[in-house]
């Protein structure tokens, strides 16, 4: 797996001694050269390891499973085991040579199970390193939106016909709206850190689209269910460094069962606006209608047949709901404290949640064009 250059941070013996360990409990070959931080994830510790076998370097990703958010490690690993396996069969049922650079390869630990569990409880796990392949932070263009897009739905069609028993649940009730809205609400009413004054305003917005909440469970109960990414945004698929093409979805902690709006939903919000996920000049938060094009285009692509109607018909709601959604995952851990996301500055919660409040409403204010931009893209893969 690759997702990003490596951090130039220098870790202290202590900690390095720690990697090695780790590194050394998988059944990787050859030598350790080295192990450093990687990507920019918000969740999860990942590692860049080398190696030496046979006069010649390799590359592998490890993680550290944060434990705080997956409370259960055993079901995410179980879930990444039958879902990469699966992918791997359907690659090869259709042919694929490059099998390798399409799906994740977990690397057994040398007890032959998915994950290490080290001295301190931490549960990590390996993957082999995807050569040539790299994530984005933001969308350079309107082909790499559709790229990413493309391959999103591609991942959701490969696990189409997943069969039973249904997956677990890694983080119960993650894209319930009716949750995640009563969540901020219990925030906002405890207000533990003093900190709702500052963002009244922010939270009226969201008490006032309750209607879009009742919607979303309306939804749930007339559309399938699947088998869901649930975290789908651009750096987590790897493009291909050459063409741009999106090669492998990765970060696969989320998989679980889900609606396809969820997915299309979250990548829209995320790259459909070509601004910094935590702008502070609202000014420039904006859909950018040509982006969301190459989205959706992109997206019923990957997808193909295995979307029905009745989902292509709510891409543009998928992407109001999760934006909505985010502002108040956001806007509840600010409130709470900072206890969620690994934010990299005071106040970036903050920011965070007002940018995607800000692009809810652009894409309240586009809807009707970007509603027509969908029915022109369905008509055309259909």
């Amino acid at each position: 797996m690759g997702s990003g250059e490596p951090s130039l941070a220098q870790p202290d013996p202590a900690t390095l001694a720690r990697w090695r360990e780790v590194a050394e409990a998988f059944e990787l070959p050859g030598r350790w050269l080295s192990s450093r931080p990687y990507g920019s994830g918000w969740i999860n510790e990942t590692l860049l390891v080398e190696r030496e076998h046979e006069g010649r370097r390799t590359r592998w990703i490890q993680q550290r499973i944060n434990a705080r958010v997956f409370r259960e490690p055993a079901r995410v690993m179980e879930n990444m085991a039958r879902v990469t396996a699966h992918q791997r069969a359907v690659l090869e049922r259709e042919g694929a040579r490059d099998a390798d650079r399409r799906a994740l390869r977990l690397v057994p630990a040398r007890d032959g199970l998915p994950a290490f569990v080290d001295a301190d409880g931490e549960w990590w796990r390996t993957f082999h390193f995807i050569e040539g392949a790299s994530s984005r932070d933001a969308v350079a263009s309107a082909r790499e939106a559709g790229a990413a897009a493309e391959a999103f739905g591609r991942f959701l069609a490969q696990l189409a016909d997943l069969p039973g028993p249904r997956l677990h649940e890694t983080i119960p009730h993650f894209h319930d709206a009716r949750a995640r809205f009563e969540q901020l609400v219990a925030a906002a009413k405890a207000d533990a850190h003093g900190r709702l004054a500052d963002c009244r305003l922010d939270f009226e917005f969201v008490l006032a689209r309750e209607g879009m909440v009742a919607r979303s469970e309306a939804l749930r109960g007339r559309l399938p269910e699947r088998v869901t990414h649930n975290d789908t945004k651009i750096n987590n698929v790897l493009l291909d460094d050459a063409t741009s093409e999106g090669v492998c979805v990765i970060d696969l902690d989320t998989v679980m069962p889900g609606l396809s709006l969820y997915d299309f939903g979250d990548l829209a919000r995320r790259a459909a606006s070509p601004v910094a996920e935590d702008e502070r000049d609202l000014a420039k938060v904006r859909v950018d209608p040509r982006l969301f094009e190459a989205l959706v285009a992109g997206y019923l692509r990957g997808a193909g047949a295995a979307l029905v109607a009745a989902e292509r018909d709510e891409l543009v709601f998928a992407s109001q709901l999760m934006t909505l959604l985010l502002g108040m995952r956001f806007m509840a851990d600010h409130l709470a404290g900072d206890r969620y996301f690994r934010i990299r500055r005071p106040g970036q919660n903050l920011d965070l949640a007002r940018t995607q409040l800000a692009l809810l409403g652009d894409f309240e204010r586009q809807r009707d064009a970007l509603e027509a931009i969908v029915a022109k893209a369905a008509a055309a893969s259909s």
